[in-house]
This record gives structure tokens, C-alpha cells and sequence, in this order.
């Protein structure tokens, strides 16, 4: 062990420490024990035996070197050998036999320069021919030497080379080439001896171990990390430990793997599932709240400290391999950290983006990361796992990591449920042609209505698309990102980026809703909306070369969210069914995801183009008169200044066009992008088919919506009841007591209006007088259902829908407590239809929100309709 361990002393000082062999001795094995740890390893040469393929270690070759004279004692190594002109050479420092010469390192102090000899040439000497003159008369001129030994055969030498880092990121060559070897021609006098045995090929392969062994901590490093993961979820067998490793190293190393692909791809879809989570368990936040929710989740912040607390960030592998730097066994760490001298090695206000604290290495093995690395780290894992494991092992790696992206059940059909309340909306659109436009053919009629509902229009007691456009946005965004990550694998992460940018950003998104006309179906109550819908529809309508001597409008946010909402409508119509989704977004942005037609921002562009080629941008501030902005982009081009204005209701769009502007008269003058335009790498990308990435998660049963089955209801002929109700107020804890436990007591009548009346009671009001008799009974159908996932409110709505009844009105009576914490207390009116029309009215408690003050309203509803025999008593189960 010691041999070995002398011998690995020794190649890593002539690799990287071969200044210590210019003096004539060298110490091996100073310390005589061999310190074990748990990175202990001893690299040695092996040899092939004759007959067969088993390999054994080299320890002849071992020895032979390590029995050089530059490791003995030198008051026992003898300085004269006998000199035999055929059979041996005159060095600098002593006689040597041919054969101990020949694969041998030397050392040439006229020049500090080390050799490895390959060979003697026996047909040269120093007064052979060397160019112009003979080689002796070059040493003499050159280097002013007087060979002694001329008549010596040269030596053929190659010079050790410098280690190289080999996982460095090099730039290929355009046409292929072998490098070929390089040797020169020594006068051995010249040379001193200093390794017998070295030879140019144990050279060679040498120099590769400090590469290869880096790679391999680094990938032992991942396999931690995956045994770490294995042992609490069993997902973690489906990644591999090179997935893992190329999730754990950053761009910063300077390798041909880094993390920033998988954290584009994990990224996108953090953002959408995490959104899912978010949209199905926090029902009563609206779309800026959702937002806000998900950014607590998934911001660089948040996603530091769950990877902290995982302890990811010691796996993480964020320096770039510095063959100086390699420490192994036979050469320890010079930097000794400890509790003395940590403060020093690491001072607080040390920067971590200079190099030299980048390269720093200590015995602890201590370097700087960025808070924003550290969180990279979790979304390029997700990535990792997405790609190589698919949704589940994804899922199973966020639980791991702390962040809760499950959802019950029944709150997914709450949803469903909720949204018949936009069923009243069916006469103010044609919803039959919007799903032959779409593709897709809705069990929930009320998703694709309310996804189409501008929040302009309040004449219904549903909601708006802002909800669906929350959820729409995320499962877009990473539906678009696979489709870039899969059919172009050797974009860049900033290139992929970009291309998403152009394919999902508002103008393209609104471009796609002209061009399916999904926009003429949008349900609105807002003039100027209509007129700039319009006014754009126009611009965008017009051919190529008409637009030019057109101002461009500017482009109403409200068509590219109806795209996104309408993703999400199918998206939840179909259970969260993605390859349905996949399949639509596909053909729906089949326009934008073309790229044929490419604009980046005008403004990035310029900034771009000035970076680089070093001109000076000015961007003044924008100046408004007559109902305009008035803005200027200005480029300094020596000393000249170049000018361009444009002017527009939008101080955007008018930056936009002065930057268009600018451009051109730049491109004019000559100056162009040094790099390729994004246009042009597309083009000259290898593209693939494009594949929906990691998705084998099982979508959840939807079945059809309550309005296709209300034709099938069957109509009841009975009915119960001499049970006459009038102006009766019923206290809040009996909603829900079953009716044979209610007393005469408990109720009592009340003609006080809401504002005047209680604030602990739902109070329920009948007008005219008008329940149906013993002759009305037949009005009454009968609905069959499970009821299990139903809310009072779309309870309510299809109760009516049932009865053939306008659909129940709510309405906010009053909104009372301070701005921070407001209630609301809402009315429900159901419209009894029969021979004599009956208004029933119920109001809610005051609540901390709409929707629950809401769905209050409509418990006091179906609680009176219950007990009026509208409905069976045991059919209520909301």
C-alpha cells in the first residue's frame, strides 16, 4: 500500500507539481501512515496477461519507477556509471544504460523544459544537418553551449504537457482533424534523469485521471443524492444517477451538462401544477389572490429554503474543474480549514462571483452559492424527474421536497358543479359553434360559458374568465415549453425561453382568437372593449403589405386571456386529461407555433444591438399631449446622434415602433448582429416530433353535466303537503335539522326588511300567497342523482332548471365591516313557477365571502323548497 501510494505521490507532482523535480532529490511518503477516508482512493498502471482478459497491477513498472535516482538518498546514489557507446548514454548527471533511457522523463535545464524520451535516434547525432546548420552549431548559437558528447545519438523527446481540464464545454472545430504528436531532438548530455519507466503512453493516461476522477465524484455525488431520495420514496429508482448529476451542475462549471434545461422544463410545470393545486383547494380566492398563492409557493425564496432544509445544497455542483486544484491521496490540500482559520479562508463579504473565490478550495471542501442556484436546483430535479419518471415520480419528488400539489377529489367536483351556475348564460351565445370552433364537445356547458365571460358583463350571478385564465396560463406555459424541449434538443435554455415568450405572449395569443373567431363569442357589456376588439380584428385581417401604412393597434389583453381560459375550460372539462389538451393546443396555435413569422421586441433587440457593438442608448422620458405619448429612442454613433420618434395612446406601442424605427436606420449604417438571430438558429436547428413530456398521470371521470340530463327527468304527479309558509324567518341552526325534530317554536314571522333584521338568522320571505294547492301537485319533477359533490348553489340552479323555472338571481344587499375585512350578505330570489307565480327570497348571513354568502342563500332556499315538497326530504345532501 505504501508503494502504491508513493507511486501515485509521484505521477500527481509530475502532472501538476513538476517544478519540485528540478532539484536532484525528491521525498516520497513524508508521512509514513496512510490516512483513510471516505474519498481514500490509489489510482495504478495495470497490465493484460498474455493469454486471456484478466488484468493485473503493473507492480514491476511501479517499482521501476519508484527506484529512479532522484528518490534515494543521494549520499548513496553513485554519479559515475561505466560508459559503453553502444549499450549506454551520457546525461547531464550521470551515465545511463539505452534501455533505462528509453520510456524514461527527463529533465533539460537550458531550456526548464520536461521530456518524456520515446526513442534513440542511433542515425543522428549533434553534427547532423538541423535546418541551415548541424545541431550542435544551433545549441551553440542559440542557447551558447558547447556540446562535450557530440558524437551521442539525439534523443527522440516529446515535452509534457500542461493538464487540461477535458470536461470543459470546448467550442468543436468545424472540420474534424487527429492531433498529431509533436517531437523534438535532444543532445542527451542536455538531460537529466529523473523518472525511469515514465513513458509517453503512461503519460498520456495519466493526464485523463484528474478529469475522469472528478466526473466520477461528481457522479458518486448524484448516487447519494438518489440513495438519500430512495429511502423515503420509491419514485426515485426511475431516475438515473447521470439525470441527477446534470440537475446538480450549474452553467457555472462550464461542462457540456448544466441544470438549465430541466429547469426551464421544471419551472413550467411547478408553475402549472402547482397553479391546479391552487384553482381546485382555495375555491374562493379570486384570480390575483390564486397568484399571489402560487408565488408564495414557487418564488426562489420559498423554493431555497425547502432545498435547505432537504440539504440539497451540498450536492450541488457549482465550480468549474481546475486541474491545479485536484486533491487526492499523495496530495493533500494545502488550504487547512478550521475554526481558527475559517474566518480568514472565508471572510463574510467575500463576492462568490470572483474567480479566485469560485477555484478556492479547502480541506472542507467549502465554496459559495447563490440563494437563486439553490433553488434552481429544485426545479431543474423536478425537470429531472419529469423527463426521465413522468408526473408521478415528479409528484412524489415535490412531496419529498415539502411542497403539496394533491387535491381532494370532491373538491375537483365542486368545481364541475359550480359552474352550472353560468348555464343562465345559454341564450347569449351560440355554444354549439364555439365547440365545432374549438374541437371539443363540453359535458360541462357552464366551463366554456363562464370562459368567455368578460367581467364587464354583471347581468348573472356567475363569474368570469380571470379564473380560468389563472389556470389556463400555467397549463399553456408548460404544455408549450415540452413542445420546444422535445422537438428542438439542442436549443439553449435562453433560446427555448424566447421561442415560449413568442408563442404564448399576448399578440400571439389574441392573433390565434381572430384567426378561430373565438373572440365574436365573447360575452360582454363594454363599448370601447368592442371597439378595440374590433379596431384590431381589422388590423390583423389586413394583408401583409396594407399594414405597413397602417398604425398598428394596440392589442386588447382580453383576447389572449380568452384563449387561455378556454385551455383551461377544456382542461377541466376533460378531467385534467392533458393529451386532450395537447392535442388542442396543438392545432389551436398551430399559426404562432410555426415561428414563420418572428418579431422580438423591438426594444430587447436594440438594447442587444448597441451592447454589442458598444453604442450609447438614450431612452427619454415620454412626453403626453393631445391625448398621446410622444416617445423618443436615441443612439449615440460618433458623436452623431441618431434619432426616431412615433407617438400613440400607449407609451409601449409608441417605445415599440420609435425602437422599429431605430433599427432600421441602424441596419442602414451597417450594423448587424454579431451572432446568429434566433430566425436563422430555428432554421438550421435539428427538430424532432414534438412529444407531451412525463404526462402518466390518470385523468379523473368526468360524466355529463346536469343539462343534458334534464331532458330525461321524469315528472312527478304527487305531491304532499298543506304546509302553507308566509313571511317566515327560520333561525340558522335549524337548516339542517332533519324536520321531525322542529317544533311549531321554531319558527316565527317577520316583516322587517334585511337591513333592519338580525344579523344570526337567514331569513326566507314568500310573496303573493301563491303556493301551489292540492290542484298544482303536478308541477313538482323529481330528480334522481348522487348528490354527494353538489353545492346548495348548483344545487339550486338545477333544481330550477329541472322545474323549468328561471334560474335562480342573486344579489348583493349589503356589504358592511372595515376595507381590510369586509362581509357580504347576499339575496337568492327562486321564481315558483305555476297557475299563481311564487317569490321566494332568502338571505344569507354576512360573510367573509361572496361565494360563501352565496351558497348560505341557497341553503335557506333548497331548505324551503325541502320542506314544500319540491324536492324529497332525503334527497338533500349538500
Amino acid at each position: 500500500m505504501m508503494l502504491a501510494r508513493n507511486f501515485q505521490e509521484m505521477f500527481l507532482k509530475v502532472l501538476l507539481d513538476r517544478s519540485e523535480f528540478t532539484v536532484s532529490h525528491v521525498m516520497l511518503g513524508n508521512d509514513e501512515t496512510l490516512q483513510i477516508n471516505s474519498s481514500f482512493y490509489l489510482l495504478l498502471p495495470i497490465k493484460q496477461e498474455l493469454y486471456g482478459d484478466i488484468f493485473m497491477i503493473d507492480w514491476p513498472t511501479i517499482e521501476r519507477c519508484l527506484s529512479s535516482p532522484i528518490f534515494k538518498n543521494p549520499t548513496g546514489a553513485s554519479m559515475n556509471g561505466a560508459y559503453l557507446p553502444d549499450e549506454s548514454l551520457r546525461l547531464l548527471d550521470n551515465v545511463y544504460n539505452k534501455t533505462d533511457v528509453v520510456g524514461s522523463l527527463i529533465f533539460a535545464p537550458h531550456n526548464k523544459t520536461f521530456f518524456v524520451i520515446d526513442d534513440i535516434l542511433d542515425e543522428l547525432n549533434a553534427r547532423s544537418e538541423y535546418s541551415s546548420a548541424t545541431y550542435e552549431e544551433h545549441y551553440k548559437e542559440r542557447f551558447h553551449i558547447n556540446l562535450s558528447h557530440p558524437e551521442q545519438p539525439l534523443l527522440h523527446a516529446k515535452q509534457l504537457f500542461n493538464l487540461h481540464n477535458l470536461l470543459h464545454d470546448r467550442l468543436r472545430e468545424t472540420t474534424g482533424r487527429e492531433l498529431m504528436e509533436h517531437f523534438v531532438e535532444l543532445p542527451p548530455e542536455l538531460c537529466t534523469m529523473k523518472i525511469i519507466g515514465f513513458s509517453k503512453d503512461m503519460c498520456s493516461s495519466l493526464s485523463l485521471l484528474p478529469s475522469l476522477m472528478c466526473r466520477l465524484e461528481n457522479l458518486l455525488v448524484a448516487i447519494e443524492l438518489k440513495e438519500a431520495m430512495l429511502s423515503s420514496f420509491s419514485e426515485a429508482s426511475q431516475i438515473s444517477a447521470s439525470g441527477i448529476l446534470e440537475a446538480l451542475t450549474t452553467e457555472r462549471c462550464l461542462e457540456r451538462i448544466s441544470l438549465e434545461r430541466f429547469e426551464v422544463l421544471g419551472d413550467a410545470f411547478l408553475k402549472y401544477i402547482v397553479g391546479r393545486h391552487n384553482f381546485i383547494s382555495y375555491e374562493g380566492l379570486d384570480e390575483g389572490q390564486l397568484t399571489s398563492r402560487r408565488s408564495a409557493v414557487v418564488n426562489n425564496s420559498n423554493l431555497y429554503e425547502l432545498s435547505i432544509r432537504r440539504n440539497l445544497q451540498v450536492y450541488i455542483r457549482d465550480q468549474h474543474f481546475e486541474p491545479t486544484q485536484f486533491i487526492a491521496l499523495g496530495r493533500p490540500c494545502k488550504v487547512v480549514c478550521n475554526a481558527d482559520t475559517e474566518v480568514s479562508i472565508h471572510p463574510k463579504n467575500m463576492n462568490p462571483d470572483r474567480q479566485e473565490n469560485c477555484n478556492l478550495r479547502c480541506t472542507k471542501s467549502h465554496h459559495w452559492l447563490h440563494r437563486k442556484t439553490i433553488a434552481d436546483v429544485v426545479e431543474s430535479l423536478v425537470g429531472a424527474f419529469l423527463v426521465e419518471g413522468g408526473f408521478k415520480a415528479a409528484f412524489a419528488f415535490l412531496h419529498w421536497v415539502g411542497i403539496d400539489v394533491d387535491f381532494e377529489d370532491s373538491s375537483f367536483y365542486r368545481v364541475l358543479d359550480e359552474s352550472s351556475i353560468n348555464l343562465s348564460l345559454m341564450d347569449h351565445t351560440n355554444v354549439a359553434e364555439l365547440e365545432e370552433l374549438i374541437g371539443y364537445n363540453f359535458k360541462f356547458k357552464g366551463l366554456i360559458l363562464e370562459a368567455f365571460v368578460h367581467p364587464s358583463f354583471n347581468k348573472h350571478s356567475g363569474g368570469c374568465y380571470q379564473k380560468l385564465e389563472f389556470l389556463g396560463d400555467a397549463v399553456l406555459e408548460y404544455l408549450i415549453t415540452s413542445y420546444l424541449y422535445s422537438s428542438y434538443p439542442d436549443l439553449t435554455p435562453g433560446q427555448i425561453t424566447d421561442l415560449k415568450s413568442l408563442a404564448v405572449n399576448n399578440y400571439s395569443l389574441a392573433y390565434v382568437a381572430v384567426q378561430k373567431c373565438i373572440h365574436k363569442y365573447l360575452i360582454k357589456d363594454s363599448n370601447y372593449l368592442s371597439a378595440a376588439v374590433n379596431k384590431f380584428e381589422n388590423y390583423i385581417k389586413l394583408p401583409n403589405s396594407e399594414k405597413d401604412f397602417v398604425e398598428e393597434p394596440a392589442c386588447p389583453k382580453v383576447l389572449g386571456d380568452i384563449v387561455e381560459s378556454c385551455v383551461a375550460a377544456v382542461l377541466l372539462d376533460s378531467g385534467f386529461n392533458l393529451t386532450y389538451v395537447w392535442k388542442l393546443v396543438l392545432i389551436l396555435l398551430k399559426p404562432v407555433l410555426s415561428f414563420s413569422d418572428m418579431h422580438m421586441n423591438p426594444m430587447r433587440e436594440i438594447r442587444e444591438l448597441c451592447q454589442c457593438h458598444e453604442l450609447k442608448l438614450g431612452l427619454p422620458k415620454p412626453m403626453k399631449a393631445d391625448g398621446e405619448y410622444h416617445v423618443k429612442v436615441e443612439v449615440v454613433i460618433n458623436s452623431e446622434v441618431i434619432s426616431c420618434a412615433a407617438a400613440n395612446q400607449n407609451s409601449k406601442v409608441a417605445r415599440k415602433l420609435a425602437a422599429q424605427e431605430a433599427l432600421c436606420k441602424l441596419k442602414k449604417y451597417g450594423y448587424t448582429h454579431k451572432n446568429k438571430s434566433l430566425e436563422e438558429i430555428l432554421h438550421d436547428a435539428r427538430k424532432k416530433e414534438p412529444e407531451l413530456l412525463g404526462y402518466n398521470e390518470e385523468p379523473l371521470k368526468v360524466e355529463a353535466d346536469i343539462c343534458e340530463e334534464i331532458k330525461s327527468l321524469q315528472i312527478s304527479r304527487e305531491r304532499d303537503a298543506n304546509i302553507s309558509f308566509r313571511n317566515t324567518e327560520v333561525p340558522i341552526g335549524e337548516i339542517l335539522k332533519p324536520s321531525n325534530q322542529r317544533t311549531a317554536g321554531d319558527t316565527k314571522f317577520f316583516k322587517d326588511d334585511i337591513n333592519n333584521g338580525g344579523n344570526n338568522q337567514l331569513k326566507v320571505a314568500m310573496h303573493n300567497d301563491c303556493r301551489p294547492k292540492g290542484t298544482q301537485k303536478t308541477n313538482k319533477k323529481e330528480y334522481h342523482g348522487d348528490m354527494v359533490h353538489k353545492t346548495a348553489r348548483s344545487f339550486l340552479f338545477e333544481l330550477c332548471a329541472a322545474n323549468y323555472w328561471n334560474p335562480p338571481e342573486f344579489e348583493l344587499c349589503k356589504e358592511e365591516g372595515p376595507s381590510h375585512l369586509p362581509k357580504f350578505t347576499y339575496k337568492v330570489t327562486v321564481q315558483i313557477k305555476g297557475p299563481s307565480e311564487t317569490l321566494l327570497e332568502c338571505y344569507s348571513d354576512a360573510k367573509l365571502q361572496k361565494k360563501a354568502a352565496q351558497e348560505h342563500a341557497a341553503q335557506g332556499a333548497l331548505w324551503y323548497l325541502k320542506q314544500d315538497g319540491y324536492l324529497p326530504k332525503d334527497e338533500i345532501r349538500v
